[in-house]
């Protein structure tokens, strides 16, 4: 591994461990960004970064106090950004005041889509040692995850005020204080914006709120189109300056009116915050519905406890098992099902999780999976059916179900559903409960998916998909305690700098990966294969038995030259332990390294096993 990769990858680790370490201390993008921006600082001197990010169709400050900056149009930067990864800062940008010192500018570009523009200072050392494309698409791939953990922190924190007002919503029968607070949540959350509330006619009586009455012969078509259809609407209103977004009031008997949203003519709406307001309105909707329908406040009680201990802890730091264990507790407790099952979507196909009952290993089971997906496949909404076996041609077990979507940011991650062998075993009340614990359960639950994948990016070598040496450090620390014997492999590629020189570095690497493929093979689960740097690779297998360890070793040499293209050897140095002679955690590393010298001393092609003597040629 080159100096130069070893400073990426530095970089990136550093960054990607301090956005994980730091998240409760970052509130804004600001926070985000001047991580990014210290790390470029502090491994390529990159200094005084600065930021335009695309807010709709146009480049602006990310710092709020610096609103005295123009913003940039798409048109403005556009042509300059055709065929150079690093360009100087343009007149237009450098004209500002605050940027008149500032040097080149580095786009972020995804897919010939621009998401910002940093602008920075260096001198032409630092260009020419580090400014590189794999520099500008690394830094493009961290702000892409830093702008989506940004995101997923600001929608989290939006549900966490919706989870809030929905309890506040689901624990009073006060028409008045269900509509003040919808008027409340909205300005505090779109502060420049105006809100308007348009109810029908038919309230059961006159409220103390500021609301208007809704009618047709004097409505926006776009505001009739929104309450007859029960959609979202959005209209841009030249004639009003603004734009309208209409959002239906409803609940599951009926539209109760509009949630209307007034904001300036240009702005675009985001679909994060579209789905706010639009679960907003919808849970204001169902709030007037129980007003109406008081007599069932008695099971909302104790529903809102249920959903408020599983939301607290599913918001707690638990893996996915932990989680979907949990929250399988909790439907059993509810709705007493006989069956539970959590499936999560994978390349287009649904999968089922290890907390799934037996049921869901049989074959049979088929058969109201195939029904979910293609109910899925057309829409978004939850599944109910009283008796299944009125829709199927078949004799099956289960005949009430219960399916509901794992929705993040519009799309469904996945579903958990429950079944009865009884038809219309499960209430509809159980239904909208059910629907609550999943709703709130599934950014937690994509929360630790990412965390996982983000763990995964740390733990691995990039180009070999084999362990990162920190994590194989650890992973051998730990087995010297606490296991009985083990074997430490460290592998080197023969004669590796006349490959690069004759046929690439690409080929070099794709020489790496193959040998590494091997390696996987080879060992499988017994331990693990780990990239150590540069051409060097590593095993270590725990609980083994001296002579197998030798056999392994042997092997791995053996095959190296019949799987690799261009053929390459490789030389290896062994070191083998057992209880009652535990070796130093360091002295491993050096003993095998001590070996592998003698290999290579040797003729090549080989591997040798660790003994004192060797020290003394080393």
């Amino acid at each position: 591994m080159t100096e130069y990769q070893q400073l990426v990858d530095q970089f990136k680790s550093e960054i990607l461990s301090l956005c994980i370490d730091s998240k409760e201390n970052l509130n804004n993008f600001n926070d985000y960004f001047s991580l990014l921006a210290h790390g470029l600082n502090k491994y390529f001197t990159i200094q005084d970064s600065f930021l335009f990010r695309l807010k709709g169709n146009s480049l602006k400050p990310n710092y709020t106090d610096y609103q005295f900056l123009n913003e940039l149009t798409l048109n403005d930067v556009q042509p300059l950004l055709k065929s150079h990864y690093i360009i100087e800062i343009p007149k237009i940008v450098q004209k500002q005041n605050y940027l008149q010192n500032h040097t080149h500018i580095m786009p972020l570009i995804v897919e010939q889509s621009i998401l910002g523009l940093i602008v920075f200072k260096c001198d032409d050392e630092t260009k020419e040692a580090y400014l590189t494309p794999q520099l500008v698409q690394e830094v493009t791939k961290i702000y892409q995850f830093l702008l989506d953990s940004y995101n997923m922190q600001a929608n989290e924190d939006k549900y966490r005020k919706l989870y809030a007002i929905t309890d506040l919503f689901h624990s009073t029968m006060d028409i008045d204080v269900i509509l003040e607070n919808v008027l409340v949540t909205i300005e505090e959350n779109f502060a420049n914006f105006e809100v308007e509330l348009i109810l029908s006619n038919d309230q059961d009586r006159q409220t103390r709120v500021s609301i208007k009455p809704f009618d047709y012969l004097s409505e926006r078509p776009s505001t009739i189109e929104s309450f007859v259809s029960g959609e979202m609407k959005e209209e841009k209103a030249s004639d009003l300056d603004c734009c309208l977004l209409n959002a239906p009031i409803k609940g599951r008997q009926a539209i109760y009116g509009i949630l209307q949203v007034k904001a300036p003519l240009k702005y675009v709406f985001s679909t994060t915050e579209k789905e706010f307001i639009r679960m907003l309105a919808h849970a204001s909707g169902n709030a007037l519905e129980n007003a109406k329908l008081y007599h069932q406040s008695h099971r909302l009680v104790s529903d809102l406890q249920l959903i408020n201990e599983t939301s607290h802890r599913m918001n707690m730091k638990l893996s996915i098992n932990e989680m979907l264990l949990f929250l399988q507790k909790q439907l059993l407790k509810s709705f007493q099902p006989r069956e539970i099952g959590f499936f999560f979507k994978n390349e287009n196909q649904y999968k089922s999780t290890e907390v799934c009952t037996d049921f869901f290993q049989h074959e049979v089971v088929q058969i109201y999976i195939e029904h979910i997906e293609k109910h899925f496949e057309v829409t978004q909404d939850s599944l109910f059916i009283a008796d299944f076996s009125r829709l199927i041609d078949e004799d099956i077990p289960f005949k009430s179900i219960m399916a509901i979507p794992m929705i993040v940011e519009e799309k469904i991650n996945g579903f958990s559903i429950v079944l009865h062998d009884e038809p219309y075993f499960f209430s509809f009340d159980s239904f909208k409960l059910m629907q609550s614990l999943i709703h709130h359960s599934s950014l937690a639950i994509s929360n630790s998916i990412l965390r996982d994948r983000l763990q995964e990016m740390v733990d691995r070598d990039h180009l070999t998909k084999l362990y990162a040496r920190r994590f194989s450090d650890n992973y051998v620390e730990q087995s010297i305690q606490k296991d009985d014997s083990g074997m430490f492999l460290l592998i080197d590629i023969d004669n590796f700098k006349k490959i690069n020189d004759s046929f690439g570095h690409q080929v070099g690497d794709e020489v790496i990966v193959q040998i590494s493929t091997q390696l996987q093979q080879q060992i499988g689960t017994r331990g693990i294969c780990s990239r150590w740097g540069g051409e060097e690779l590593a095993v270590y297998i725990p609980n083994i038995l001296n002579n197998e360890a030798l056999k392994i070793a042997q092997s791995i040499v053996d095959i190296v030259p019949h799987k690799t293209n261009p053929s390459v050897t490789v030389s290896a140095g062994l070191i083998t332990w057992n209880r009652h002679a535990r070796p130093d955690f360091q002295d491993i590393f050096l003993q095998a390294d001590t070996a592998l010298y003698s290999a290579k001393r040797n003729g090549k092609n080989r591997y040798c096993l660790f003994a004192d003597s060797m020290q003394l040629h080393h």
